[in-house]
């Protein structure tokens, strides 16, 4: 019987996205004769991944889990709208996130080497997803929230199903009162995240580089002004960048009068202890994947051309 190494497992699974176990049963299928173990590949439908790999997915899912003092979120995208709405898919997604919560690892590489739930590994399940549903998937990150005592709550924006949706955010109290109190405050805290999209808890998080291009942008419009007053403009139009940016400065969604801080301090009295806010994640299904436009009309004058 011929030899089958890791390194010919691995060559096959570059050369068609298949998962691990099918290479191995591939080669083994065909006495570890690579070319034949495509073609075996390719009759059982198990070789489509390795097609669709270039394919732009910008669509798909976002899914959270969360468990008294800690919580995890995913994104894994898809190339269409119509693949959130597959259950194969969505379930995809919500035992990613448990690999997740139990694992720790939100590192892509390293996460999609963890045991799946059903077997393999979740590189091995995408792959499967990818040949039997027909699309390219990538899983594009993850991302966990915990504190030592507390809760982290969430909020799923435009749901699909439980924990999963659109946009997911995830809001970190620190806390020894009630938990329900905390809970009823994280989610709305959450749901604040979600509409405002903070770039940061307050001005000591924001990076920077963003601080210094909004002090430029300050500088520019108010070129000529002597020093002094050009120290207090800046000043000024930092104080007023914070409260539209920083988590904490901005006026809250579930009352206006008051900012965020403000509508955490006054929750104390219903949680019976302090509240610190000690971080938030959200992530929005495909921000910051470029989009491919395609020219319908172009390509079925294409495909005619063809014909």
């Amino acid at each position: 019987m011929a030899t089958i190494t890791a390194a010919l497992v691995k060559d096959l699974r570059e050369k068609t996205g298949a998962g691990m176990m099918d290479c191995k049963a591939a080669l083994e299928a065909t006495s570890a004769d690579l070319e034949a173990a495509i073609d075996w590949l390719r009759t059982k439908g198990l070789a489509k991944a390795a097609k669709k790999s270039g394919r732009v997915a910008a669509e798909g899912l976002v899914g959270v889990i969360t468990e008294a003092a800690k919580g995890v979120v995913v994104e894994l995208n898809s190339e269409t709208d119509f693949v959130a709405r597959n259950e194969a898919f969505q379930a995809l997604v919500r035992d990613v996130a448990k690999v997740v919560h139990t694992s720790g690892h939100t590192d892509v590489e390293a996460l999609k080497a963890q045991a799946y739930p059903a077997g393999a590994t979740v590189g091995d399940a995408i792959s499967s997803a990818i040949a039997t549903i027909g699309e390219n998937m990538t899983l594009r990150r993850a991302a966990k929230l915990e504190v030592p005592h507390g809760v982290v709550a969430s909020y799923v924006h435009g749901s699909v199903g439980d924990g999963i949706g659109k946009i997911a955010v995830l809001v970190a109290l620190e806390s020894t009162g009630n938990a329900q109190e905390l809970h009823a405050l994280g989610r709305q805290l959450a749901m604040h995240v979600a509409a405002t999209n903070p770039a940061g808890l307050d001005a000591t998080t924001l990076d920077p580089s963003v601080v210094e291009r909004e002090k430029a942008v300050l500088a520019e419009k108010n070129a000529g002004k002597p020093a002094n007053v050009m120290e207090k403009i800046i000043e000024s139009g930092l104080k007023s960048y914070y409260k539209e940016v920083c988590f904490l400065d901005q006026s809250f969604i579930h009352d206006g009068g008051k900012t965020v801080a403000q509508a955490v301090k006054e929750s104390e009295g219903k949680v019976g202890a302090p509240v610190k806010v000690s971080g938030f994640i959200r992530f929005a299904l495909g921000e910051g994947i470029e989009k491919q436009e395609s020219d319908f009309a172009a390509e079925v004058a294409a495909a005619a051309g063809k014909a």
